[in-house]
């Protein structure tokens, strides 16, 4: 295994030209697998192993929500068209604005958005969210690679896929969207692929609605392994047909007072797309009397009050007619 780690090490610095820096990553990427010997993952550990991405509802603030008739005679401008923040967003001012961005799921087994579902801010926290944020990042400047791409190579991260066991079109859209330190931090905490005996010991300590999240990572890491599939197949892993029944004390376009002080709110549109609108009172650009505001959504979760609905990573990226 080690071998076959340090192989891929070395592939990816020789195309990025980073070989000053080789040995030192190298000897981590050796000493971290050589640790791991060839010990299988205790079901105990399994059991605890952390979520790539945590986020979810309880990770919202309320304070400071309002419902949906809030600002409700407002007029919105293109938030796209705001001055951008170098690779970090866009600058805000006073005003109401609004995007509809590429979105993209975080949560394998769950149901696509439906009409009624409340999303609400939330930040990205997990073990891989710096992995996470970085593809949304890399994405921008590489707008040759397609969102279904993109959104396959976040499902295998969600899924605690390690980067050895990649194949395929996922494969190479991490090479192109990730650094080699980014690559080998996947190895962190990731999974092979469980034998069927694992997966059925394993489901019987979890409540159903775990179980079926279980099976579908540990299906997606068996489907980027096997180097024959398409975005389909993942799909039918990671979205559940049919739709969550929505929670009526968080209503669609339910606004969340966001950490920085403005206001923001979420239409999605399925997983792939999101309409997000954005108020900034007056009174906070005073406040900063000249400070930057920035919006960068990419560390930003439009999270669902309804636990079975899916979690959308948000990016900078409008999506372009």
């Amino acid at each position: 295994m080690t071998g076959v780690v340090i192989l891929a090490v070395a592939f990816l610095f020789n195309i990025q030209g980073a070989s000053a820096q080789f040995g030192g990553l190298l000897d981590k990427a050796s000493k971290a697998v050589a640790s791991k010997g060839s010990k299988v993952l205790g079901l105990d550990k399994l059991l605890k192993e952390p979520e790539a991405i945590s986020t979810s509802f309880e990770d919202v603030n309320r304070k400071g929500e309002q419902m949906p008739d809030f600002q409700n005679t407002a007029v919105y401008k293109p938030l796209q068209n705001l001055q951008k923040n170098g690779n970090d967003g866009y600058l805000l001012e006073a005003g109401h604005f609004e995007m509809t961005n590429k979105s993209y799921c975080l949560k394998a087994g769950t149901y696509a958005p439906s009409k009624g579902d409340g999303y609400m801010y939330a930040p990205t926290l997990g073990k891989k969210r710096d992995v996470v944020i970085a593809i949304l990042k890399s994405a921008e400047k590489h707008p040759e690679v397609a969102q279904s791409d993109i959104q396959m190579l976040l499902w295998t991260i969600i899924a605690k896929t390690k980067f050895i066991d990649y194949s395929g079109p996922v494969k190479e859209t991490a090479l192109k969207l990730l650094t080699a330190e980014q690559i080998l931090h996947l190895e962190g905490g990731a999974l092979g692929v469980l034998p069927f005996d694992v997966v059925q010991k394993a489901k019987d300590q979890m409540p159903p609605a775990v179980q079926i999240i279980f099976e579908a990572e540990n299906n997606i890491r068996q489907l980027v392994s096997s180097g024959n599939y398409s975005y389909a197949d993942f799909e039918q892993y990671a979205i559940l047909a049919g739709m969550a029944e929505p929670r009526t004390d968080v209503p669609s376009g339910i606004w969340t007072l966001h950490p920085d002080g403005y206001y923001v709110r979420y239409y999605p549109s399925g997983y792939a797309v999101t309409k997000v609108q954005v108020y900034v009172p007056q009174e906070l650009i005073t406040k900063l009397n000249g400070k930057k505001l920035v919006y960068d959504a990419t560390d930003d979760i439009a999270c669902p009050a309804n636990t079975g609905s899916q979690r959308l990573a948000q990016t900078n990226e409008p999506i372009r007619d």
